[in-house]
């Protein structure tokens, strides 16, 4: 789906802009694109190099694809190039989430989002208790860890 048909009235070029100098920080260069991809089979392919040791680096190039290159990462021939790449198995893959053999991942995951109340990401739960909430900056982390101490 278009982002602009997601966020109606918002102005792409400052979100975009937003991202960009955020981007800077860390060395990642976001193009600007105006698909909002849907993540499912992304996610799915993750379980799987995961399953195959390669969830990190599978992760990295799923991430670049989208955000540096504009690649729709719900489409099975991307994610598919993207594991080859790895030197994954394709053909595995394609066979597993054409099954759906990580629905069941998935879904835990969904409910325990649900369960915590979670609407953005990333957001990390500490102890099933404590929720840090969007991209937060490393001394966000301290203090809320500091404080958690104290209780």
């Amino acid at each position: 789906m278009p982002v602009s048909k997601r966020f109606p009235g918002a102005s792409l070029e400052k979100m975009f802009a937003n991202l960009r100098n955020t981007g800077k920080l860390y060395g990642i260069d976001f193009k600007g694109n105006d698909l909002l991809a849907n993540s499912h089979l992304a996610l799915a392919a993750g379980e799987f190099a995961k399953e195959k040791g390669k969830f990190e680096e599978f992760h990295e190039e799923v991430f670049h694809a989208y955000f540096n290159e504009g690649k729709n990462i719900g489409d099975v021939e991307v994610l598919s190039s993207i594991a080859e790449s790895l030197g994954l198995n394709q053909e595995e893959m394609v066979t597993k989430l054409e099954a759906g053999a990580y629905d069941y991942v998935l879904n835990d995951t969904q409910n325990t989002a649900h369960q915590y109340d979670i609407v953005s990401t990333p957001t990390f739960i500490i102890d099933d208790k404590y929720a840090i909430v969007g991209a937060q900056p490393v001394e966000a982390f301290k203090e809320a860890l500091l404080e958690i101490e104290k209780e």
